[in-house]
């Protein structure tokens, strides 16, 4: 489509039933404003920067996500339940005769290379341009070559919350060339593999696969990393919205500097109780065998490392458990999301107290996310649930809360942590997409 065909679809009865899936019905004015934005300041781009092309137009988005259970399990090839949600990154694209590649995004330096050379760069890492690079040399080598695209971007995706911000980019791009480059053949779990090797290889940051499979498959998914290269993912049905629960997130704003330590701590116990008994990773590991030889293991590897073991084999259960769960909801969704939110309790909790990532012992003065767990479980007072979201040590908390109380909550939390700390989420069901395809 031109760029007039995409500005006057904006406003059609089909956009709006597309919209209102993807972002929710009380959004798609904003989102008509947003798509509407982003195209014309792509046409109003420099000819330097935007070249002669067929005049074709192409829309792209991808969600952030959510964890909704499997806390820190990943990395020991664990089980987690994620969702996608409403927040996305989107980008129109035109794409170029040529191998240069322009990427603008707002909020961020436009992103400027030639993609003819696809070699990492030691001076390109930390940055957006080694993603590009990393994930075109990875079509390469599957035989696919691909060339350049001008885009004007917007992400929505907020940074720090744990929704993974990073990732919908790192799919984006993939989405992008395969879509222009590949006719689109490549499968959710295979973009999410690309932008993965491209962050740990050519932007030189290790991660999972979690995020990135979850930002492309679109609704709720469970995912057993027990095989680390081909995870299996499960898609599930499951709103809270439908049963009157907001699902939201609290940003209490705490500083992430200096975290780093305190995040590798994590999988690096974990790993270190499974080497005890000469395993590489916790999945390989069982609890009852862990357990005979408790004594000797504390004074191996120290007692925080066998509580982050525990909380590991714990968690597992609890998402075997959640999806027994889901499965339950459409033919007692009372009852079922009653069990549901203990479940989630009961992970917040092991959180707490066994893996202990809800601040860093480093700095004891800072506890902010234990100040709103402490709070929000007094405000609720069993009519919900909570727990910590993402990584830990400072961040965001989730909560369910009854939608009857969202204001009331909303008024609780930002009143202590800011304005617009609190955000509401939305479960979307597509994942990685070419709107108006």
């Amino acid at each position: 489509m031109t760029g007039k065909e995409i500005l006057d679809h904006l406003n059609s009865p089909a956009s709006t039933d597309l919209f209102t899936s993807l972002y929710g019905a009380e959004e798609v004015d904003a989102v008509r404003q947003r798509y509407r934005r982003l195209i014309e300041e792509l046409q109003d781009l420099p000819r330097e920067d935007f070249p002669e092309t067929s005049g074709e137009l192409r829309v792209f988005s991808v969600p952030g996500r959510t964890e909704l259970g499997g806390n820190h399990t990943d990395h020991n090839r664990g089980k987690v339940l994620a969702a996608s949600i409403q927040l996305d990154a989107v980008a129109v694209v035109a794409p170029r005769k040529d191998k240069q590649v322009f990427f603008r995004s707002v909020g961020h330096s436009d992103v400027k290379i030639d993609i003819s050379d696809l070699s990492m760069r030691e001076d390109e890492k930390g940055h957006a341009d080694s993603l590009i690079r990393g994930i075109a040399a990875e079509f390469a080598a599957q035989g696919t070559p691909v060339g350049g695209f001008t885009a004007n971007a917007s992400n929505l995706v907020l940074s720090g919350s744990g929704l993974s911000s990073s990732a919908a980019i790192e799919v984006l791009f993939a989405k992008i060339f395969d879509n222009l480059y590949s006719d689109g053949k490549r499968s959710a779990l295979e973009l999410a593999k690309m932008g993965q090797k491209a962050e740990n290889i050519y932007f030189g940051k290790p991660c999972g696969l979690m995020d990135q499979t979850a930002c492309a498959s679109g609704g709720v998914v469970a995912i057993d990393f027990e095989d680390f290269q081909n995870p299996r993912v499960k898609g599930m049905n499951f709103d809270p919205a439908a049963i009157d629960l907001a699902l939201c997130i609290v940003n209490t704003r705490g500083s992430h500097a200096d975290l780093t330590p305190d995040y590798a701590a994590i999988p690096a116990e974990m790993k270190a109780v499974a080497a005890f008994f000469g395993k590489t990773v916790l999945r390989e590991l069982d609890e009852e065998t862990l357990m005979t030889r408790l004594p000797e293991l504390r004074k191996a590897v120290g007692d925080r490392a066998v509580l982050r073991a525990l909380h590991f084999f714990s968690e597992n259960r609890r998402v075997e458990d959640m999806l027994m769960v889901v499965q339950k909801l459409k033919a007692l969704p009372v009852e079922a999301m009653g069990m549901f939110l203990t479940l989630v309790e009961e992970s917040g909790d092991s959180s707490w107290e066994l893996l202990q990532n809800i601040y860093s012992p480093r700095n004891p003065a800072e506890q902010g996310m234990t100040l709103a767990l402490a709070l929000t479980k007094n405000f609720l007072g069993g009519e919900g649930a909570c727990r910590v979201h993402g990584g830990g040590f400072a961040g965001t908390i989730q909560v369910y809360v009854p939608m009857e109380r969202l204001e009331d909550y909303r008024k609780l939390m930002e009143g202590i942590f800011g304005e617009g700390t609190l955000t509401v989420l939305r479960i979307r069901q597509l994942g990685a997409v070419e709107v108006f395809a």
